[in-house]
């Protein structure tokens, strides 16, 4: 098996696994393109996640559903990938199918767009029973780890347990499946929809000494770095947000145009010159 940049992307594994090993939290932006992956970049970030919401919008498709194919994942990740110096950890979504051959390969064959790392979700993809049994959930896990650990890199997984977005806020279950997972040989744990101060210091606790993913702009909580980072947080991502405010400020501004024939909205938007110099 071919590798991309096999040196570069050992180097950049090696950064981004020292980044979940340090003591202080890092944030994990997600871009969803070329272009949003240089501008996070050049703000001095230090790592980077891909959004399958964020690629999704872009492409006029609508999220957790399954219209985003794995190729289709793959080739964006392979952009945003060759767009930054960054390490770049991807959204597998489910794998792409159920059985723990299915995770396995998607590890591998995410490994060849020069990643350094990404995470696998315990979905179904169907709306009416969204999480897969448990067990499976741990065999698929086991089967992504098993992946992961065949690379001549360390590619950093992460496990996802999904009850708490999808309508079942089991947090018992939820940490159930997290301390499976680690015990799997996850790298990182993540359970998106986290909202309070006590369920994250819980969750915390219970991967510990792996660390836990928050992510934030998901739902009403507010937290800052350093309330998470106190709280034992070592990675915050946002998911969708950064997508969601770039197409929520672009509605706003179109909408203006259409209804009331005024533009504005042209006084406050940052400039040509400015975006154009992170391109050069």
């Amino acid at each position: 098996m071919v590798y991309i940049n096999i040196m570069n992307q050992s180097e950049k594994s090696e950064l981004f696994r020292k980044l979940h090993e340090r003591p202080r939290i890092f944030a994990i932006p997600n871009p969803w393109n070329a272009g949003s992956a240089k501008m996070l970049s050049s703000l001095g970030f230090e790592a980077l996640a891909t959004t399958s919401a964020g690629l999704a919008f872009s492409i006029g498709k609508s999220d957790g559903t399954g219209s985003i194919s794995r190729e289709e994942m793959l080739e964006n990740a392979k952009v945003i990938v060759n767009a930054s110096s960054l390490p770049v950890s991807a959204d597998l979504e489910n794998g792409y199918g159920h059985d723990p051959s299915a995770c396995e390969e998607t590890i591998l064959m995410a490994a060849q767009t020069g990643l350094c790392g990404g995470s696998i979700e315990d979905t179904t993809g169907n709306p009416a029973d969204p999480i897969l049994p448990f067990e499976l959930s741990v065999e698929r896990v086991k089967a992504a780890v098993k992946a992961a650990r065949s690379l001549p890199f360390h590619f950093m997984l992460t496990a996802r347990a999904e009850n708490l977005i999808y309508g079942r806020p089991d947090l018992k279950d939820t940490i159930r499946r997290l301390e499976f997972y680690a015990d799997a040989g996850a790298d990182v744990l993540y359970a998106p929809g986290l909202k309070t101060k006590e369920d994250i210091l819980t969750v915390v606790k219970a991967v510990s000494p792996k660390p836990l993913n928050v992510v934030m702009g998901l739902n009403s909580a507010n937290f800052s770095m350093v309330m998470l980072e106190d709280l034992g947080v070592r990675r915050v991502s946002v998911g969708s947000t950064l997508a969601r405010a770039a197409y929520g400020a672009f509605l706003k501004v179109a909408e203006q145009i259409k209804n009331d024939g005024t533009f504005e909205f042209a006084a406050d938007i940052v400039s040509y010159a400015k975006i154009n110099a992170i391109f050069k």
